[in-house]
């Protein structure tokens, strides 16, 4: 058992996975979460300062949101952030389509499997049985 210390109100509590919140604080943050989407919803074109400011939130904590694709903003939002890669405004996750792509590329080519060449005449040699002289 992993006993922690809730790192916004300091109680100790059973840690099990994620981050070292207690249940009381991942409920307060799921409601915030709730309200933040409500508030998108409603002002689609609100700008994330003004989204942060009218929902008591941070502009960090709207960010992870959207970084973990639980948020997304519409096309007419101006509000969007940067693609880790190459910094192209995004409007949710982490990685913009043309990253995204070029990620899975190469990691195809990574771990594609290419036959070793073989020479026909090593090949037909290497493969033949041998028997031991009996002298």
């Amino acid at each position: 058992m992993d006993v922690r210390s809730c790192k916004n109100c300091g109680r100790l509590f059973n840690y099990l996975q994620g981050p070292p919140i207690c249940q009381a604080c991942k409920q307060k943050l799921e409601d915030k979460f709730i309200e933040v989407r409500d508030y998108i919803r409603e002002y689609d074109s609100a700008t994330m300062q003004e989204i942060a400011e009218a929902t008591d939130t941070t502009v960090k904590q709207i960010k992870q949101w959207v970084r973990e694709e639980r948020l997304t903003f519409s096309d007419k939002s101006p509000v969007g952030i940067e693609c880790e890669t190459c910094g192209t405004m995004i409007r949710t996750g982490r990685f913009c389509d043309k990253c995204k792509n070029n990620m899975a590329s190469t990691l195809t080519k990574m771990y594609a499997v290419t036959p070793p060449k073989q020479d026909k005449a090593k090949g037909k040699d290497k493969d033949r049985m041998r028997f031991l002289d009996k002298s």
